[in-house]
């Protein structure tokens, strides 16, 4: 009786972890599928949550954590230090370079002056320097072409999430 009550229990704890590990795998496919919408434009807890999932979303083979750049909203009272700071910091990380397998995530309500940031921050990056780097913009579509037209010569992998 002792022996079949330790199979049933070995049995049991080889095939659990098994099963649960089926429905964690289901779970990001089901999540992946949904629609992300970008909040109001003023709603800056509503962007940092959004902005997290997308770059989440489009990780690809990145493993290494992302260096993620956020405007708040143009409506803050410290929008203009905050955008300085954010500028002076992503030009200090990428003139010391980043190597391949590392993302840069750009994000926020403000796409005009977030892509003002992105620009300017490239400036003066020689050609293909920054191969197997993705840089990730998450704003509007004309913004987009701007920022894909500044970072494409450094050799980066760009990805653009249009936030609608």
């Amino acid at each position: 009786m002792i022996k079949i009550a330790t199979r049933l229990l070995l049995i049991a704890s080889l095939v659990l972890p098994f099963a649960a590990c089926k429905k964690q795998e289901a779970a990001p496919t089901n999540a992946a599928e949904a629609a992300l919408v970008a909040p109001a434009k003023d709603d800056d807890a509503a962007w940092r949550t959004y902005l997290q999932e997308v770059v989440s979303r489009n990780m690809g083979n990145i493993t290494n954590s992302p260096f993620l750049y956020y405007l708040p909203p143009e409506a803050d009272p410290e929008f203009q230090p905050k955008y300085e700071r954010s500028l002076e910091q992503a030009k200090a990380s990428i003139s010391r370079g980043i190597v391949g397998g590392n993302m840069l995530a750009f994000g926020s309500s403000a796409s005009a002056r977030m892509a003002d940031l992105v620009i300017a921050s490239f400036e003066g990056v020689p050609a293909d320097t920054m191969k197997g780097v993705r840089v990730l913009f998450i704003g509007d579509a004309a913004d987009g072409e701007r920022v894909k037209a500044a970072v494409t010569p450094a050799g980066v992998d760009y990805v653009f999430v249009e936030a609608k």
